[in-house]
């Protein structure tokens, strides 16, 4: 049985992966953009390019401390997070591997 703070994790990554991805979508329906547009939004001004480096900045962190811990765990299933980063964003990324990083060894 899972513990609540597994669940509420797992809840968190899904959450992470869906909501975003379907604003993403909305966008490049709404919008026509391709990825050019796409790399133009994220420096659209000052507030979103500040979001935007610092995201990819904390994922950039996640993705090491991931690899790190592997390294040093041997949980190779915790590697499932960095593609779900680098797809879906750290909202997904991170709540995913601490649900990994927190099961039963």
């Amino acid at each position: 049985m899972m513990s609540a703070l597994r669940i509420l994790y797992l809840l968190l990554a899904t959450w992470g992966a869906v909501h975003p991805m379907a604003l993403m979508l909305g966008w490049m329906r709404d919008t026509g953009g391709g990825a050019v547009a796409l790399m133009e939004a994220f420096m659209a001004n000052g507030a979103v390019a500040r979001l935007s480096w610092d995201l990819m900045i904390a994922g950039v962190a996640l993705t090491l401390w991931i690899l790190a811990e592997v390294y040093v765990r041997r949980n190779w299933t915790a590697l499932v997070a960095i593609p779900a980063t680098a797809f879906f964003g750290l909202g997904c990324g991170l709540p995913l591997y601490l649900f990994l990083r927190t099961r039963a060894v």
